[in-house]
């Protein structure tokens, strides 16, 4: 199938997608609505037979598009967490944690520190930190939409302002492409200070768990989560297990960290660490090289083998109990996979059929404006591509080719912060879109409904996005004044909050 440039027409299927998911809060029939408009326009524009044309495209593109090591760790982790369920660690491990982490605001703070330790990929974050921190925020009736929030918000907003993680790697390769800096690295260390939407997101979690200033629906939703509601989309699989009685904390920890090293161990692996190219033979490199998720599986199938050995030997779970569980836990994460795949596949609509970043690329470098809008200008328009494509790793690989010449040699001052604000806006984009992998995956670490989750962070994104905007707007008038730009987005920030929080709880008392 090669690509073809049909205009605007390339940016119709996500919005379709994305308008139906939000009306009907019903997100597979809405992705396959927006799929099949997608493969309509490419077989008409073709020549393909509308019928069957469509359906062959979609179903190609679907199964090239299809990560099957993301799906088999989404399977080896759902069965894991039931393992660990039916050995009562996580009832073990909940009490526990309950007695170490005294209020609501500690267990929201241990949520947000854990998504930031694990900053080597956003799938291992969203997974890891909603199946360790469930048991506690449900224990203080925390939301499962704020859970997932605060997992989002620590996911790619932390990977990508870190220098050891497969994000660098892959920034790293498409600044390469330019050849425009001496060190890729140290072009991406220079851009962290700048990269406000990280920076804001992670200074807005904080603030969100130190001040308790929710607004808008996550508002709506927390107060709903005091009465003991809080959204979880998995209790009917916990309510349905068998839970042993013999349950210690060592088993939800030890299987979690053997995820843990089992995963970085094999990342390693398979970047070549221990290989033949002595290239490979650091740990930032062999970071940036390796395949993430073909190293999850691997942790995940070892995490659950270290799970075997500590629950059956003991009598915690008998033999023919735990398989059973895992094909339990398997099951659990069909609805996840099922929107993933179709995630990608939209994704490939827009990126392999209808050329939607060549459409963008094109109204870039038409667009004649002054240097100093250049980063706001640009923030902007990653925002838009990756929100319609649903990833950020496409978004920044179509743009900074783009940027990184133009800005040269419109203002060459301003490199390193049109850098960042395509980062920023990437990241931004892949944060809100309701067909982004990693907000997908958000909601089924937190075992929360995907379109709640959706509907919940909006506000909070948008929020962050606009004190961005202001900031890359400081940043072109100021000549990349970093403290200026800093202090602005930060207090701007600050005080929408308050504003924002003050709003929402004059309107709860009025209704």
């Amino acid at each position: 199938m090669e690509p073809i440039y049909v205009g605007w027409l390339s940016i119709l299927p996500p919005v379709i997608a994305i308008t139906l998911a939000l009306i009907t809060k019903e997100v597979i029939s809405s992705l396959m609505i927006g799929i099949l408009s997608g493969t309509l326009i490419y077989a008409v524009s073709t020549g393909l037979n509308p019928i069957v044309g469509v359906a062959e495209t979609t179903f190609s593109l679907m199964a090239s598009r299809m990560d099957v090591s993301i799906l088999l760790f989404l399977a080896l982790l759902g069965a894991l967490v039931v393992v660990i369920t039916m050995a009562g660690g996580s009832r073990a491990y909940g009490r526990w944690a309950a007695q170490k982490l005294k209020s609501k605001r500690s267990a929201l703070l241990a949520t947000g520190a854990l998504g930031v330790l694990i900053f080597i990929d956003d799938y291992f974050n969203c997974l890891t930190v909603g199946t360790v921190m469930k048991p506690v925020t449900d224990k203080y009736n925390i939301s499962r939409a704020k859970l997932a929030y605060i997992i989002d918000a620590t996911a790619a907003p932390v990977c990508i302002i870190a220098p050891v993680s497969s994000w660098a790697a892959a920034v790293g390769s498409n600044l390469q492409i330019t050849g425009a800096f001496e060190s890729d690295l140290a072009a991406f260390v220079a851009s962290i200070p700048y990269n406000l939407y990280a920076l804001l997101s992670l200074l807005m979690v904080v603030i969100l768990c130190v001040c308790d200033l929710d607004f808008g629906p996550m508002a709506r939703t927390e107060s709903r989560a005091k009465t003991g509601n809080l959204g979880a989309i998995d209790v009917s699989t916990e309510q349905n297990t068998k839970i042993s009685e013999k349950g210690r904390v060592s088993d939800m920890i030890i299987p979690v960290i053997a995820l843990i090293i089992f995963s970085i161990l094999a990342m390693l692996h398979n970047g070549g660490y221990w290989g033949d190219d002595p290239a490979y033979h650091s740990m930032a490199a062999a970071f940036g090289n390796c395949v993430a998720a073909d190293a999850l599986v691997v942790g995940g199938f070892g995490a659950l083998l270290v799970a075997f050995l500590l629950f059956v030997p003991r009598g915690v779970i008998n033999y023919h109990d735990f398989m059973a569980g895992i094909g339990e836990g398997v099951k659990s994460m069909v609805p996840a996979d099922i929107i993933l795949i179709l995630a990608w596949t939209i994704s490939g609509v827009c990126r392999d059929l209808l050329s939607t970043g060549e459409y963008v690329r094109d109204i870039v470098e038409k667009s004649n404006m002054p240097g100093f809008l250049l980063p706001a200008l640009i923030f902007a328009i990653a925002a838009f591509l990756s929100f319609a494509m649903g990833t950020a790793w496409g978004t920044f690989g179509i743009l900074i080719p783009i940027v990184v010449p133009a800005c040269t040699a419109i203002a060459p001052e301003l490199l390193v912060v049109a850098l960042s604000a395509t980062l920023a806006g990437s990241v931004f984009g892949d944060h809100c879109s309701p067909i982004s992998d990693t907000t997908i995956l958000s909601s089924t670490g937190a075992g929360c409904d995907h379109i709640e989750h959706v509907s919940t962070q909006m506000l909070y994104s948008i929020t962050v996005a606009s004190c961005c905007f202001v900031g890359y707007l400081v940043a072109g008038l100021s000549n990349a004044n970093i403290w200026l730009t800093l202090g602005v987005s930060g207090a701007m920030l600050l005080f929408t909050l308050v504003i924002l929080h003050h709003i929402s709880t004059s309107t709860v008392i009025e209704s």
